[in-house]
């Protein structure tokens, strides 16, 4: 079989086609946020044109067409994740509501004062925060699984930090600062053997590896549109039936209730339990629409494409003088973060952007990672289906330039 020309997909992008500061762009910012292809902005255009009204509610004729395109999205995503069931799909924001939807009800319904949560060093601020907010109110403790200095979590201390009082244990898929992939699914099977329900951050690894849901057996699992070619503003909340049957509900209003009278509510079945007042239908239909662009294509063939990139990238950012690369797992998805000698990152990120080259500079919502590394950020460059070698070595050509001019 021969390998696929990843070239022709560039033309379903037209926002790749444009000049930056008169030159052409090169768009390595995919870890924070992927392009979208014509596919599903047409997608978009065509709900407004053709489809909208509100769901679930409606006997007229678009409001049932529009009920039945959000629900075909949601059996989309339940084939895309191999979940069980498709009420296990629930619809929100993206991955920082989904972690904050189980922080807050899984912190109300099963913590008390001393239990705990396992977290680890290279959480994003998403898988942070919420758990230290919802440890705080409950007078619960968030414990934290330590890295190696490559970038890879030191598993061998996790039975040191599992006890009786470990409620739930909450890790990213793959590192959005250091492209590090984790075994999650020994960490599962470690943590279930202790009967610990364990939450994947999967922001990371949607866009770049097969993820199937009941073969990793996680318990919750989280990731957002915009990550995988899709809209903003739309994700993923996957939960095991049987958890999402013993939580209770998130936010109160219409859609999530099966009765209402002044002296008691009760609860509407799942999956709209979890889904109160009128969901992001448009971005949802446009969701499973670059869910199907990328099955098409095939994670596989994508994955391979960008571990091509990443080897490439990571050979010649070697070669340059002073530079030194944070995160060096031996398993990466498609991410390579920088820090030059004597020069911030940030000025490096500006001077880039002159020559049409977009990467991320900064934290990347890592702030305790950083610590650890004992920098203040660094450059990130990370791929998508769309890159290129020629932008590869473009970048590093223009890297070279940059670190002259700044010393």
């Amino acid at each position: 079989m021969h390998p696929i020309d990843f070239s022709q997909y560039r033309n379903d992008f037209p926002i790749l086609d444009q000049k930056i500061n008169n030159k052409n762009l090169i768009y390595f910012d995919n870890a924070a946020s992927t392009q979208k292809p014509i596919q599903v902005v047409n997608c978009i255009v065509n709900y407004y044109y053709r489809t909208h009204a509100n769901v679930h509610r409606g006997n007229h004729y678009l409001s049932q067409l529009a009920t039945s395109e959000f629900e075909a999205a949601r059996k989309t995503v339940q084939n895309f994740i191999n979940a069980k069931y498709n009420h296990e799909i629930i619809f929100t924001r993206g991955t920082t509501e989904s972690i904050n939807l189980l922080a807050t009800v899984f912190g109300n319904s099963m913590i008390n004062e001393s239990d705990e949560i396992i977290i680890t060093q290279m959480e994003h601020h998403s898988n942070i925060v919420p758990w230290q907010m919802m440890a705080e109110s409950k007078n619960a403790i968030l414990k934290v699984l330590p890295i190696n200095d490559s970038g890879e979590l030191i598993l061998d201390q996790l039975d040191s930090l599992i006890n009786s009082k470990t409620k739930l244990l909450a890790v990213t898929h793959v590192s959005n600062t250091l492209g590090t992939i984790n075994p999650v699914k020994k960490i599962i099977e470690k943590a279930h053997h202790f009967e610990i329900p364990v939450m994947v951050d999967g922001a990371q690894a949607i866009p770049h590896l097969p993820v199937d849901v009941q073969q990793l057996d996680c318990d919750f699992y989280c990731f957002s549109g915009h990550k995988v070619y899709g809209p903003t503003g739309i994700g993923v909340f996957y939960g095991k039936e049987q958890w999402l049957d013993k939580l209770p509900p998130y936010h109160g209003g219409g859609e999530m209730i099966e009765t209402v009278t002044f002296e008691k509510t009760t609860f509407n079945r799942l999956p709209f339990k979890f889904e109160a007042g009128t969901p992001n239908i448009c971005d949802a239909i446009a969701f499973a629409e670059a869910l199907k662009y990328v099955t098409f294509i095939g994670l596989d063939s994508i994955g391979k494409h960008e571990q091509m990139l990443l080897r490439s990238a990571t050979s010649l950012l070697s070669e340059i003088e002073g530079l030194k690369i944070i995160g060096t797992a031996g398993k990466k998805s498609g991410v390579v973060s920088f820090i030059i000698e004597g020069i911030h990152s940030g000025d490096i990120g500006i001077i880039l952007d002159k020559m049409g080259i977009a990467v991320r500079t900064g934290t990347h919502c890592t702030e305790p990672l950083m610590h650890f590394y004992k920098i203040n950020g660094t450059v990130r460059a990370s791929f998508a289906l769309y890159n290129t070698m020629e932008e590869v070595e473009i970048f590093a050509e223009a890297l070279k330039k940059t670190i002259k001019m700044l010393r």
